[in-house]
């Protein structure tokens, strides 16, 4: 491929082509191929009953990029998530992470290949200490096997690793002074910190965070955007779901929206701004309206249409 660099007889793209750089200049198309993907979708279709949750023809998600997945209530966005990440499997069509098809694949396989998530509510586990659950999100512990696990020294040299790890990841999080506190202690938006630091643990090469704004209270919001920058920074994927829209404005470099299950724009936020299917999608009858307006709040929450009939809600209630 051109301008790629070879690497042990493995062609590597350039880094103009991967991150935020590698998307400039591409046009605001729904299937628009991006120069270095790292996860694609083909053909996805879930259905549940009669009703059609999610029919997405094709997308890309650009490496090293933010990428932010957003859409009315009911759009498919969680149920897409499942999908993506193996917690649900589609009727019909395929998807792949860095070319690896995922279709049948069991969602810890598909962690320990680089992929993880969290969810919309938070997954911690109460009765346990912050850092213990830290040590949980470590992968391939052999203290896991029941006959290692009786036998110490074939696992204390991992574990202290894996501490360490985790303590440099409570730090970096501003939580290191949680460390002993059960889980259970914690607020919502502590939480969501700590199912995020949990998930660095596996060290992935795509974070998936859905919704991860959700229940946050202003103080911890400014905190958690500059963690999801900071992923970018440090060369990791991230694809979220949020319906705050001066989040995705602020972090994403490219947005794709979704309605109604399937997609219906994508672009740069600026682009999905001024999109015509888009400012629909949201405002229903008030095509005079500017997207902005909800943006900035200035059209009360009432007067936004929302989409019947929620898969997304639906899936949410069965991971409780």
């Amino acid at each position: 491929m051109p301008g790629d660099a070879s690497v042990g007889g493995v062609a590597e793209p350039s880094p103009s082509r991967t991150g935020p750089e590698g998307l400039v200049g591409i046009p605001g198309e729904v299937g628009v191929p991006k120069p270095d993907p790292i996860l694609v979708a083909d053909g996805i279709v879930r259905r549940f009953g009669g009703v059609t949750a999610v029919d997405v023809g094709h997308v890309e998600f650009q490496r090293g990029a933010i990428t932010a997945l957003i859409g009315p209530n009911g759009a498919g966005k969680t149920t897409f998530f499942n999908l993506l990440t193996c917690f649900d499997q589609p009727q019909e069509g395929d998807w792949s992470f860095n070319g690896r098809p995922l279709k049948g694949i069991a969602p810890h396989v598909v962690a320990r290949s680089g992929l993880v998530r969290t969810f919309q509510l938070t997954k911690v586990l109460t009765k346990l200490t912050v850092i213990e659950n830290m040590r949980l999100g470590a992968p391939r512990q052999m203290g896991e096997r029941f006959l290692s696990s009786l036998l110490k020294p074939l696992w204390r040299n991992q574990e202290e690793s894996n501490t360490a790890s985790a303590d440099e990841l409570l730090v970096r999080f501003k939580m290191d002074h949680m460390r002993e506190q059960f889980a259970g202690q914690l607020s919502g938006g502590q939480r969501k910190l700590l199912e995020m630091a949990r998930a660095l643990m596996a060290e992935p090469e795509l974070i998936m965070l859905d919704e991860p704004m959700a229940g946050v209270n202003p103080a911890l919001k400014q905190s958690l955007l500059e963690h999801v920058k900071s992923l970018r920074d440090e060369g990791r994927s991230v694809i979220f779901v949020e319906h705050d829209m001066d989040m995705v404005f602020d972090i994403s470099d490219w947005v794709v929206v979704m309605a109604e299950g399937r997609i219906i724009a994508e672009g740069t936020p600026e682009q999905v701004g001024r999109n015509q299917a888009v400012i629909d999608a949201y405002l229903g009858s008030h095509h005079d309206s500017e997207l902005d307006a909800i943006i900035h709040g200035d059209v009360p929450d009432h007067e936004v249409p929302i989409v019947t009939g929620d898969p997304d809600r639906t899936l949410s209630e069965e991971d409780r």
